[in-house]
C-alpha cells in the first residue's frame, strides 16, 4: 500500500485489483451444475511478483512480493476466498508500525446470463494484522462491490462504507475499474488492459491508474505475466517517508501457480 506523507494513511496499490493478478480472483462459477462441473470446487494459488502494486500504488516499496490464497466456489455461483501478500507500506509510512502482511477475505455470488453477459456481487475485507501506535487510524477496510461483464470486458464498482486504507474521515470512498482480458489465440497469450479511478474522500487523494500487459499460460497451472502500470496520483500525498513516489510508472512481472 502506498503511504500518505503527513498522516498514518495510505491507499492500496494495484496489481490490478481486477487484478489480484491472475492468482487472486475466485474462479467463475456457472449457474447450474452439469455432469462435468462438481457442485463444490476448491483451488489454491501462489505467486511471486517483482513488486506488489494495488490500484497502481506501491505496496512493497519496489521489492518483490510473495502472494497466495485459497478459493471455494459452488456450482450455484456462490464463492468464498482468502488472499494474502507480503507488504511494507504501513511500516514505510510509520516506523512504529509493524504490519508485514495483507490478508483479504471475500465472498459473493457470480453468474452468467444472456449471450456472453456475467455479473458478480460481493463483499471484501482487507485486514492487516500487526502492532500499531496509539491513536493510529487502522488501515482495515471493507468494500462492497458489483461487476458487470460482457465477453472479455468487465466493469466493476467498489464502495467503502468504512475508512479507506487508513485515511481518516474517508468513509464512502469508491473505486471504478474497467478491464479487458482478451485471448490472442497464439503462444497462449492474453492481452490485459485496465483503467481505474479511485475516489478518496480526502483532499487531493483521488487519482486514476492504468495497466497494459500480457499473460502467458505455461501449462500445468503456471502463468507468467508482465505489464506496465502507471498512475497520476498526487506526489505530495503519495510519497512515503523514504521519499519514494508510490504512484510512479513501472514495469511489473509475476509467476503464478494455481492448484
Amino acid at each position: 500500500m502506498p503511504v500518505l506523507r503527513q498522516t498514518a494513511a495510505a491507499l492500496r496499490a494495484s496489481s490490478v485489483s481486477s487484478l489480484f493478478l491472475f492468482a487472486a480472483m475466485p474462479a467463475m462459477a456457472q449457474s447450474q451444475p452439469d455432469a462435468e462441473t462438481p457442485a463444490h470446487a476448491f483451488t489454491a494459488n501462489v505467486a511471486v511478483a517483482s513488486e506488489y502494486r494495488y490500484r497502481g500504488l506501491m505496496q512493497t516499496n519496489r521489492r518483490p512480493a510473495i502472494q497466495g490464497g485459497f478459493d471455494y466456489s459452488h456450482a450455484s455461483g456462490f464463492y468464498l476466498g482468502n488472499w494474502n501478500s507480503s507488504i511494507s507500506w504501513l511500516g514505510d509510512s510509520n516506523a512504529e508500525v509493524s504490519a508485514p502482511i495483507e490478508m483479504d477475505f471475500y465472498g459473493g455470488y457470480k453468474d452468467t446470463f444472456g449471450a456472453g453477459w456475467s455479473y458478480d456481487i460481493g463483499v471484501l475485507q482487507y485486514y492487516y494484522p500487526g502492532d500499531y501506535p496509539a491513536n493510529y487510524t487502522r488501515p482495515y477496510t471493507t468494500e462492497v462491490y458489483a461487476g458487470l461483464g460482457y465477453g472479455p470486458v468487465t466493469l466493476k464498482y467498489s464502495y467503502a462504507p468504512t475508512n479507506l486504507f487508513g485515511f481518516a474521515d474517508s468513509k464512502h470512498s469508491w473505486y471504478v475499474d474497467l478491464s479487458a482480458n482478451v485471448p490472442l489465440n497464439f503462444w497462449g497469450l492474453t492481452l490485459n488492459t485496465h483503467v481505474g479511478y479511485q475516489k478518496v474522500q480526502v483532499a487531493n487523494a483521488s487519482y486514476a491508474d492504468w495497466k497494459v500487459g500480457l499473460t502467458r499460460d505455461l501449462g500445468q497451472g503456471f502463468a507468467l505475466a508482465v505489464a506496465y502500470i502507471g498512475t497520476n496520483a498526487d506526489r505530495a500525498v503519495y510519497t512515503n517517508a523514504g521519499g519514494r513516489y508510490m504512484g510512479r510508472g513501472t514495469a511489473w512481472a509475476s509467476l503464478a501457480k494455481t492448484f
